[in-house]
């Protein structure tokens, strides 16, 4: 019989699971749709540069909370590298192929190529983790990973530079939300300490390589940093980086990494539909069109499945005694 404690306890970890997951949902859409605009629309030169910019901001913004007092992550040791080891680079790779499939692909494009991420992370989430999803899950998956391929199949603007970037982007976002559970279940860094020293750790290499490359060159010439509009964007963009990390820590914390996953590319109904307007570089024909319905599809049957109130517990990686114990908001 459940008491009337851990039914409480069972139902405030269930609005935490949903409120998370659509924090997640929200921070990614107002992203994508603000990247697109820059590197697109405004045709800003480096995808590198940008993701330089949402990096110091991550920094500023974790430093400045902490001296007031507001978060608190361990201070910096030479031991925290081989606590936090690989996430860096993870988060290094994830965030500049991102950027650059959104600069190179239609967003329509970008969305439905980004569900192969969903299936990277089930089977990451099997090896690693050792969670196995129910059938339908599985389902659902695979129904998301059939409406890509024919959405693929019937691309008439494809870039095989863009397809490179999605599907590297694909596997460094299931890396890093598997990994990322793992180092949360750990405790050592904590949420912020992770967002801390992922971007800490790599400003200095993403530094370097965009000057070697003559992105930070072309960048300091580039010829709208006079207007207004576009410096509301571009700081909009670098802030928001912040506000997406914290949400996908947030939610692979309640969740687990394979809704995180899925959560940001539910989002993309919104961004798949809008994007058809927004940069005018998508080309529609009915087979391409047809595929990323399907794709859509799946993702609607997963998030139903996902958050059933009777989910079952064996896929839900924190007991209500951790949410008890675990005073997080």
């Amino acid at each position: 019989m459940v008491r009337p404690q851990e039914e409480i306890n069972e139902q405030t970890l269930f609005w935490r699971k949903v409120l998370s997951a659509l924090f997640y949902g929200i921070a990614s859409f107002m992203i994508t749709v603000i990247n697109k605009l820059v590197l697109t629309t405004y045709g800003f030169p480096s995808f590198q540069v940008l993701g330089i910019g949402q990096m110091v901001a991550t920094i500023v913004v974790l430093l400045v909370a902490k001296k007031l007092r507001i978060v608190n992550f361990p201070n910096l040791e030479f031991s925290i590298l081989g606590k936090i080891f690989p996430l860096p680079l993870i988060y290094l790779g994830n965030m500049f192929f991102g950027l650059g499939g959104t600069k190179e692909l239609s967003l329509p494009m970008f969305t439905a190529l980004r569900r192969f991420s969903i299936l990277m992370t089930m089977v990451l989430e099997f090896y690693i983790l050792g969670v196995k999803p129910s059938f339908s899950v599985q389902f659902s998956v695979y129904t998301m990973i059939l409406g890509a391929i024919v959405a693929a199949m019937h691309d008439l603007a494809f870039a095989v530079r863009g397809y490179v970037f999605i599907f590297l982007n694909n596997f460094f976002t299931a890396t890093n939300g598997v990994y990322m559970k793992k180092k949360l279940d750990s405790k050592e860094l904590g949420k912020y300490g992770l967002m801390f020293y992922n971007a800490l750790f790599m400003i200095i290499p993403a530094t370097l390589f965009a000057y070697y490359s003559g992105d930070l060159h072309e960048s300091y010439y580039y010829k709208y940093w006079d207007d207004p509009l576009f410096v509301i964007q571009f700081s909009i963009s670098c802030v928001m980086g912040f506000i997406l990390s914290y949400s996908v820590v947030l939610c692979t914390y309640y969740n687990s990494a394979l809704t995180t996953t899925i959560i940001g590319t539910l989002k993309n109904i919104c961004v798949t539909y809008l994007g058809m307007v927004i940069g005018g570089d998508y080309i529609f024909s009915i087979e391409n069109f047809l595929g990323i319905n399907i794709s859509v599809l799946g993702s609607l049957v997963y998030t139903y499945v996902t958050f059933r109130r009777k989910q079952s517990v064996s896929y839900s990686p924190i007991s209500t005694t951790e949410v008890k114990s675990e005073n997080i908001v």
